[in-house]
């Protein structure tokens, strides 16, 4: 099993970006240039390294190699977008990676190419690449050529050698087991041997509603690979298991004029397997709530008025600033209920949301999270 922080020193330390690897500072696909980019470097990678996986390595200064990291990222529709928008499709797989100089809330990105030894291209038009392109590696860039020649397989060598000295051992394990528990000592840390062979970690406040068991500021590490599986500071979530699985739901809160409820998000079930293996299974649970249109209608002008206000750089008075914490979830409660340019809206607002409030800008980075989930289910 390889241990992917392991993984990611190695291939820092000893590699420029290539036609099996890339690093990138932040990758965005919120948007349709950030997911352009990205589906064109996976594309690229994937051509131009058919016989062995590929690395992006997301977190990372280019001139340096500083590891600065990035915000934990979901990745559990990611696949979705990748089949949506290429032909002959890599499986992709992000995965978050925590780096113990890091703060709680940051990560490196991990993303892995699988081989197909098949040409991918783009299924159709994407910002300002055209449907039918295909891309390849040129050194450290991404760049569309016209596919005429074979490519030779000129990296199983040293990949191999990479992901061999990134094998876990037993000495990793424990010390992966020790540091959690000591790092989230105030959040009843708890693990769990799966298989004689998997240690699964996670910790998280405790409440108790109606009998029911919740947990929030939740962390969850699969110790053996180095991979934090999940990470929330925000929401709700029910946290069961067996000898074979382990299942989280995920529950977020979401109302108008500060009457909100818990609503099922998503379930992710981990099954381990007797051979070493396991696999993650994720299910979209939620339904978006309904309300009156009137009151949305409402609502909706008047988080208009307040962007405008933000836009012109005017003082908001006490009422406006209450109304600003919740206009990321309101705006996305009008897009769920067919107001479809709402999201256009919460994607004006980012950037002054971000140099606004920090509070307000971690609304709207959970708003866009629920979003992306909905959107590519």
């Amino acid at each position: 099993m390889i241990n992917k922080r392991l993984l990611i020193k190695n291939l820092l330390a000893h590699n420029d970006e290539n036609s099996f690897y890339d690093k990138k500072r932040k990758v965005d696909i919120t948007h349709k240039e950030g997911k352009a980019k990205f589906l064109k470097h996976i594309c690229a990678l994937s051509n131009s390294n058919p016989k062995n996986n590929s690395y992006i390595v997301i977190g990372v200064e280019d001139e340096d190699n500083k590891i600065i990291g990035v915000n934990f990222f979901d990745d559990s529709k990611i696949q979705n977008l990748i089949n949506a928008y290429l032909t002959n499709p890599p499986i992709v797989q992000y995965e978050n990676i925590p780096f113990p100089h890091l703060p709680d809330d940051k990560v490196v990105g991990l993303v892995t190419i699988r081989p197909i030894d098949k040409i991918t291209s783009l299924r159709k038009n994407i910002w300002k690449y055209y449907g039918g392109s295909v891309f390849f590696r040129d050194g450290s860039m991404s760049m569309p050529k016209v596919f005429d020649i074979e490519i030779k397989d000129v990296n199983s060598k040293i990949v191999h050698a990479i992901e061999s000295h990134a094998q876990n051992n037993i000495e990793y394990t424990l010390d992966g087991v020790f540091d959690f528990m000591n790092k989230r000592k105030d959040y009843n840390p708890q693990y769990k041997v799966f298989k004689e062979y998997f240690v699964l970690c996670w910790s998280g406040q405790k409440k108790i509603i109606k009998e029911d068991v919740f947990y929030s500021r939740v962390d969850i590490e699969l110790i053996n690979e180095q991979v934090r599986l999940f990470f929330s500071t925000l929401d709700e979530v029910s946290i069961t298991y067996n000898n074979d699985t382990f299942k989280i739901v995920e529950y977020v809160s979401l109302g108008l004029q500060n009457q909100n409820k818990y609503y099922k998000l998503e379930e992710t079930i981990i099954h381990f397997e007797d051979n070493a293996h396991y696999n993650i299974e994720t299910k979209l649970l939620f339904e978006p709530p309904q309300f009156d249109k009137k009151v949305l209608h409402h609502i909706y002008n008047a988080n208009n008025a307040i962007l405008e206000k933000l836009k012109k750089g005017l003082t908001l008075n006490k009422n406006e600033e209450l109304d600003l914490k919740n206009l990321p979830a309101t705006y996305l409660i009008c897009y769920l209920n067919l107001f479809h340019e709402a999201i256009d809206k919460l994607n004006e607002a980012k950037p002054y949301l971000k140099k606004h409030n920090k509070s307000v800008y971690s609304s709207y980075q959970e708003a866009t999270r629920i979003l992306r989930k909905v959107k590519y289910s």
